[in-house]
């Protein structure tokens, strides 16, 4: 079982949405994914959870977490999202960076984007590694 993390710096938006799609998609015989943050927010942004319970996707329940090195040790891949430089390099974590705009207070209409854009990305990196379900 692989685990990848994604992560960014509130864990309240696109890594949220990431590790949700991530675990819709992949084969859970293969690998999960993770969402944290290196300043985790409260909560869920509001405009994220509605832009993903439109498409079936619950994220109420969902909390914000904190990127630890403890969370990245069991780890295979990191996928970062504009935490850049303080999330925490760990040795043999193979790494990415997804430069995706932050969905917090925009419009829902861009909401959308950004979340579809997301799904994009996790099903390509899904079906790069042969991990889809």
């Amino acid at each position: 079982m692989k685990t990848v993390i994604f992560a960014c710096v509130h864990n309240a938006g696109r890594s949220q949405m990431a590790a949700a799609f991530f675990n819709a998609l992949a084969d859970p015989r293969k690998a999960r994914g993770v969402s944290a943050g290196t300043q985790p927010g409260e909560r869920v942004h509001p405009e994220v959870q509605a832009a993903m319970s439109e498409i079936g996707i619950d994220l109420s329940g969902a909390k914000p977490q904190r990127l630890t090195d403890e969370l990245a040790q069991g780890a295979h891949w990191l996928i970062t999202m504009g935490c850049g430089e303080a999330c925490p390099h760990v040795p043999g974590l193979k790494r990415d960076d997804w430069p995706l705009e932050d969905p917090k207070g925009k419009p829902v209409e861009r909401v959308r984007q950004i979340r579809d854009e997301v799904r994009s990305r996790v099903s390509a990196f899904l079906a790069r590694e042969g991990w889809l379900g």
